[in-house]
């Protein structure tokens, strides 16, 4: 399952998407987490040290290793140079899966002990100054999108990607690669701004949207947010010290995070294994097609020197049985 968090810059988006991989982690299920956040908190929210977490391998660093690797066999590329961020599989493609070790987690993840196990960890590399001018941050995660576009995963396994803040999250295709979308609203007229812009945006995609309030502190704040958002709030979150001792950090075990939080965490755990049902592995290629002809018209031809329309491949669909093509010896 293909989770994304969501929200405005602040809005405890990075807080809430450690907590739901604890959790997942905790119920021995197996994870990939993805940084693709402009700034990188995941990996110290996730217990990391500063250090740590700034010698995470950043994906775009790698991302000739990802094309080269999931490029495999298929003859409808000629090169890994004519690879795009949302160049689809086809035959011959290598894909990947969760639980399952290859180069490209080989270079890029790292693994994360937690109370109850470990997760793998990936990060899209921080915004740097040098690429102030002549890079956009969308560049950065075009190495997370074109993984997605090769994940076969299923139900029971978690790929969980905590996004970049704001509006930048419809910048790219990639928000329709999820399952469940799970969008961290304070309830504040900027919260409920923010989900109004993704509601449209997703709706048009038939992409899962779903409402973690967040700050919640009492009744008013509830209602507040019930009266904007409707029947897309899932659960409230309110103030927790346990997190508050993490961001200090004093981690206490996982085991004793408040009761309330631990079961919105369930709600949450429950609500992305019930998207298991509506998974249209059919559409979701016609999206990844889609969004790659769009990119090849508006830049991809022209940066590559190639017809990207090409690559694709009319016969191929991703589902979760797909076969991959073997490594080399």
């Amino acid at each position: 399952m293909k989770i994304a968090f969501v929200g405005k810059g602040g809005s405890g988006k990075t807080t809430l998407s450690s907590l739901f991989i604890r959790h997942l982690a905790a119920a021995r299920v197996p994870v990939v987490a993805v940084d693709a956040d402009i700034n990188q908190h995941l990996g110290v929210a996730l217990g990391m040290d500063e250090a740590e977490a700034a010698a995470l391998p950043a994906m775009g660093a790698h991302l000739p290793l990802i094309k080269d690797y999931l490029r495999g066999s298929n003859a409808r590329i000629p090169s890994t140079e004519t690879m795009i961020k949302t160049t689809p599989p086809g035959e011959g493609s290598r894909l990947l899966r969760i639980c399952e070790d290859n180069p490209v987690y080989d270079a890029c993840a790292r693994a994360v002990a937690l109370d109850d196990g470990a997760v793998r960890l990936l990060a899209t590399g921080p915004f740097t100054e040098s690429d102030l001018g002549v890079a956009c941050y969308h560049s950065k995660v075009g190495a997370v999108e074109l993984c997605l576009n090769h994940l076969v995963d299923g139900r029971g396994e978690y790929v969980v990607v905590d996004m970049t803040a704001g509006s930048d999250s419809f910048a790219s295709g990639m928000f329709t690669r999820f399952d469940m979308t799970f969008l961290v609203a304070e309830p504040t007229r900027k919260g409920v701004a923010v989900y109004r812009q993704y509601k449209e945006y997703a709706q048009d995609f038939g992409v899962p949207l779903k409402v973690i309030g967040n700050k919640v502190q009492g009744p008013d704040d509830l209602a507040y947010l019930r009266a904007e958002v409707g029947e897309d709030l899932l659960v409230c979150v309110g103030h927790s010290d346990w997190v508050r001792a993490v961001e200090k950090g004093r981690p206490a075990p996982f085991a004793l995070l408040e009761e309330a939080n631990r079961r919105a965490l369930e709600t949450l755990h429950d609500t992305a294994d019930a998207a298991y049902g509506h998974r249209d592995w059919e559409r979701y290629t016609r999206q990844m097609v889609h969004f790659h002809l769009k990119n090849a018209e508006s830049w991809g031809n022209a940066k590559t020197g190639a017809d990207l329309a090409a690559q694709v491949d009319p016969a191929f669909v991703l589902f979760e049985g797909a076969a991959a093509t073997p490594q080399p010896a």
